[in-house]
């Protein structure tokens, strides 16, 4: 499994840069978690969007979900041309806010197939945890719900080792359950301790991503989701601090990898 950074920065982007999205590849596929501003220009640096085979939205903040225009009118302009042969995307999304919803998914587009991911069926994983789940050939995608500001969900992948993703979230027993032993905590950091009011029951400082993940007893953890202002090294000290171990940023372009 190998998961590529397309954008790191909330809720706007450094010069350059872009907000939330991950690519990741396992199973011979390419799935998108997040589309956030920037993220499309990120994807095509990388590989063909033709062979997207899914995308997953985990809340509908514009920092999360703006760049999945982009995705449509590029799909949309390759099956014109002929280029893109394999019909509607998968586009994986919360319910609500539903005039986001149905704005993305209109019954005019042509590019996406809409999945409301409560509609999916639930399970529990592990016991007393309950989550969406669906499959992308063999790997399996396991959708949790978290606490924000609006419904939103964390991603677990199971494939070929086991990565999580928190998307937008305050720190929950359940996350931490549901991150359990994994290969990576891909995990928000959107502020300081001295944040910590601010974000409270929405968002989770670094020292708090760092305590789930040793909850989680995670076998690495990897930041993300940063105020662009912030020195992101104080933001990985505190994380470090409450994971009790070395912390890696999230790095545009980069590729992590689990085996």
């Amino acid at each position: 499994m190998r998961i590529t950074v397309l954008g790191c920065w909330a809720p706007y982007p450094r010069a350059g840069g872009a907000c939330s999205g991950y690519l990741v590849q396992d199973g011979a596929a390419n799935v998108i978690l997040d589309m956030g501003n920037g993220s499309f220009g990120s994807l095509c640096k990388l590989f063909d969007f033709r062979t997207v085979r899914a995308v997953v939205l985990t809340h509908l903040h514009p920092d999360h979900y703006a760049d999945v225009e982009c995705l449509r009118h590029a799909l949309e302009g390759a099956m014109r041309d002929g280029s893109h042969r394999q019909g509607p995307v998968p586009l994986l999304l919360p319910r609500e806010p539903r005039e986001v919803s149905e704005t993305l998914c209109g019954s005019s587009q042509k590019a996406f197939e809409r999945i409301y991911i409560e509609d999916l069926p639930l399970e529990e994983v592990p016991p007393g945890v309950e989550a969406r789940v669906f499959n992308v050939g063999p790997v399996r995608y396991l959708l949790l719900p978290t606490s924000h500001s609006l419904p939103s969900y964390a991603v677990g992948v199971e494939g070929s080792g086991y990565l999580v993703y928190s998307g937008d979230t305050a720190p929950t027993e359940n996350l931490a359950r549901f991150a359990e032993r994994a290969d990576i905590l891909l995990c928000e950091a959107s502020g300081l301790d001295s944040d910590a009011d601010y974000l409270k029951d929405a968002h989770m400082t670094a020292r708090q991503a760092g305590e789930v993940a040793r909850k989680a007893r995670a076998k690495e953890l990897i930041i993300t989701h940063f105020w662009p202002e912030y020195d992101l090294e104080k933001l990985r000290a505190q994380a470090a601090e409450g994971y009790g171990d070395k912390v890696e940023l999230a790095v545009e372009g980069d590729t992590y990898f689990v085996y």
